[in-house]
């Protein structure tokens, strides 16, 4: 096991506030948790077999793909393959293994991790030999089909499909060819939680990618938790730290809570008037208008937004007026690529659109201050000195990620 479940008896001592993450989800264990995961690679290579090409992974939002034959590629690096996804023209977005049933070559060459293009027959050509396919992954077109032998049959050999499916407006993919699980049995009752947040209304857009020398989990658990706030956001979020996490919930393998902050009075003037004209800050707290009902349902007058993680890779945050997502993902057990996006409405003024970068640039140096931390992790836990982390009570989102991958990987 790669969690400890030591700590002692689960007694008074657990019982006080101070630990009452551990009292309500004893079975998470106390112990410390082991280094092994992120710095193996012979877990690296478990994990991406037994986790990351088994379960459900977000790969797009639905307003990336607006139109009929609007497609996107995705480069899934740990499985060695890319993923085109296109929506047809009766709608629906559909997912393939991005590799010519001819000779193997791209169908879309890749330029990146990520691309975007359109055709307007809803098709996507192979630049080696033309063969076409259409949205529904169907061969369409063979130059020459005339010379292929009789053992050829165009109708067999369409792109291969990857399992494609979306929620809230996220699209996910399976690359498991037996898996039978749903999305929505994946998500179970976290989507029920997590539904109904006018996600594609907030649809001005500012993302952010970098490679980081660490594995994903040490750049993932960064954001997990929100003990560090008040050291490595001393300086960006003065003073806001007040109970920690609230409303602690586990569905399965995906976890949430609530980011209690006190209100931002140590905001500058000028950062005060950007919020007043768009909004933005979650540190600046609002009249919620726009949460759902099961989103800090106790209404705390300090909850500034709910910290969402949808295993293995997907972090969703939710507050008034705007959202932002983190991700993950692997290339080498000590190598990942980084995804965050930041949401709010559409400016429609000069000044709206002001206020907007305003907040949009408080978020962007407070995530470049997470993940200054991440690379100096990963140096120090590689040497091997320390085989243990010790987390307290409020990294409870830390710990319940490891005991899941534990589940998955080692069961």
């Amino acid at each position: 096991m790669l969690l400890g479940l030591g700590g002692g008896p689960r007694g008074a001592a657990m019982g006080s506030d101070r630990q009452r993450w551990a009292t309500l989800y004893p079975e998470l264990g106390t112990g410390p948790v082991s280094t092994e995961p992120c710095i193996s690679p012979a877990f690296y290579e478990r994990e991406k077999e037994r986790v990351f090409k088994k379960v459900w992974l977000k790969v797009a939002r639905d307003e990336e793909l607006p139109k009929p034959g609007d497609w996107k590629v995705k480069k899934l690096h740990f499985a060695d393959t890319s993923i085109i996804l296109i929506r047809g023209k009766d709608g629906v977005v559909r997912g393939y293994h991005n590799i010519c049933s001819h000779r193997g070559n791209q169908v879309i060459v890749e330029h990146g991790d990520e691309m975007f293009g359109a055709n307007r027959a809803a098709v996507v050509t192979c630049r080696f030999h033309g063969w076409v396919y259409d949205a529904h992954g169907k061969l369409v077109h063979v130059p020459s089909e005339e010379r292929f032998y009789a053992c050829f049959e165009k109708e067999k050999n369409g792109l291969t499909a990857v399992r494609t499916d979306t929620w809230e407006g996220f699209v996910f993919v399976n690359l498991d060819p037996d898996g039978r699980e749903s999305l929505r049995d994946y998500l179970g009752a976290y989507a029920e939680h997590m539904r109904g947040f006018p996600y594609g209304e907030l649809d001005s857009c500012h993302t952010y990618h970098t490679y980081l020398r660490c594995n994903w989990k040490v750049a993932h658990d960064a954001f997990a938790e929100a003990y560090h706030v008040d050291t490595i956001h001393a300086g960006t979020l003065p003073n806001v730290f007040s109970t920690g996490l609230a409303n602690v919930k586990l569905f399965g393998p995906h976890r949430t809570s609530a980011v209690c902050l006190r209100p931002g009075e140590h905001f500058r003037p000028v950062q005060k008037i950007a919020d007043a004209i768009g909004g933005g800050y979650t540190v600046i707290h609002h009249r919620a208008t726009m949460l759902p009902l099961t989103i800090n349902p106790d209404h705390r007058t300090d909850f500034s937004f709910e910290l969402s993680v949808l295993f293995p890779n997907l972090l969703i945050h939710v507050s008034e007026g705007l959202w932002f997502t983190h991700q993950f993902w692997p290339l080498a057990h000590n190598l990942t690529r980084w995804e965050g996006k930041y949401y709010a409405r559409k400016p429609l003024t000069n000044s709206q659109a002001w206020a907007l970068h305003s907040a949009q640039i408080l978020f962007r140096n407070a995530w470049l201050e997470d993940t200054g931390t991440m690379e100096a992790t990963q140096v120090a836990l590689s040497s091997g000195v320390r085989k243990v982390m010790n987390l307290q009570d409020d990294e409870v989102l830390v710990r319940h990620g490891y005991h899941v991958l534990d589940r998955y990987v080692n069961a």
